[in-house]
């Protein structure tokens, strides 16, 4: 609270003060007295005046400052607010009390619900996985293109079950992140297997240079992110192929020859729920993925950034040479 905005609260009692002092003024000119007389009694309430509203504003500062503490800490803290002055302020602050109590129940009940949600989605995706793996291993026995056409397709089944699972977890105050020192090439390669399929059904080609570094991150978290840079590459690829590269000193690229992105759409390919001319195009995107990447290695500490042209392709960048975790 600034001065300034304490003398435009109390404005109605200074301009009180100035109208008397104006009557005063004017009845001592028209009775033909001395106007010093009166001008100097209220010069000096005008300073006494002016003393009590520096002290004033102190004390209503404090008592400000303690509110602002009461509200960010919630209930717990209500017994340490300032006496009240008088039965409105008793009134205010017994509602303020009840306000927050309801807040924190409120906020409890949202969390047990929110681990609910998640401990159900868990079970979910594990219960999920029995018969995908069946299938899969059903799959196994048949070479044909149909078979392989339905190994990618249990593959973006299990890509989304993923998604779900990311997209709880990093609202989650338990998200568990476990920085180690990791060889690049390790979390790269079960990846990229993982999309043969894929690669293959689509007649794309793979260029993969194996990056000879390690990076300090969370293996499971940065696999995330890499598997869905990878699969938007495949998805968006008609003709071509993927790069992956690694750029000095640490910057891991994946390159495509797809549609590329308009460069409209560039700058906001990130936001939550943006898919942008191509996700018009294409009705089963979502705007998940990239948003959940950028959420991801802010948590890492790493940067990702598009390079894009319409026509041409797209190339997706990670700087892993930092890990310094950013709260979401």
């Amino acid at each position: 609270m600034r001065f300034r905005d304490y003398l435009r609260e109390r404005r109605g009692r200074f301009l009180i003060f100035l109208l008397c002092a104006a009557l005063f003024l004017f009845t001592f000119f028209l009775y033909r007295l001395p106007i010093g007389a009166a001008a100097y009694p209220s010069a000096l309430c005008a300073l006494a005046l002016l003393i009590y509203a520096v002290f004033d504003f102190r004390r209503e500062k404090r008592r400000l400052e303690a509110l602002e503490k009461i509200r960010r800490a919630g209930p717990a803290v209500c017994d340490r607010l300032p006496p009240p002055e008088n039965s409105l302020e008793a009134g205010y602050q017994a509602i303020l009390r009840d306000f927050l109590e309801e807040r924190a129940r409120a906020e409890e009940k949202g969390r047990a619900e929110f681990e609910d949600t998640i401990q159900y989605f868990t079970l979910w995706a594990h219960q999920i996985k029995t018969p995908i793996a069946s299938m899969r291993l059903n799959l196994q026995s048949e070479d044909s293109e149909l078979a392989r056409r339905l190994q990618s397709d249990l593959g973006r089944i299990e890509q989304y079950v993923g998604m779900v699972l990311t997209f709880l977890r990093l609202g989650s105050d338990s998200t568990d992140y476990v920085f180690r020192e990791h060889d690049l090439d390790e979390i790269l390669r079960p990846i990229i297997r993982k999309f043969s399929g894929d690669f293959i059904l689509k007649k794309l080609t793979i260029d993969y240079k194996p990056p000879r570094v390690t990076v300090l991150t969370d293996a499971k978290w940065l696999a995330f992110v890499i598997e869905q840079l990878l699969s938007n590459a495949v998805k968006y690829t008609f003709e071509g192929g993927v790069s992956i590269y690694l750029e000095e000193p640490k910057t891991l690229c994946i390159r495509d020859t797809g549609v590329g992105i308009a460069p409209e759409d560039l700058p906001r390919v990130f936001e939550r729920g943006y898919t942008g001319f191509n996700g018009r195009m294409d009705t089963r995107a979502s705007g998940i993925g990239l948003y959940l990447c950028r959420r991801i290695c802010r948590n890492l500490g790493h940067r990702i950034w598009a390079e894009s042209e319409l026509g041409k392709g797209t190339v997706m960048r990670l700087d892993l040479s930092e890990a310094t975790r950013v709260t979401d």
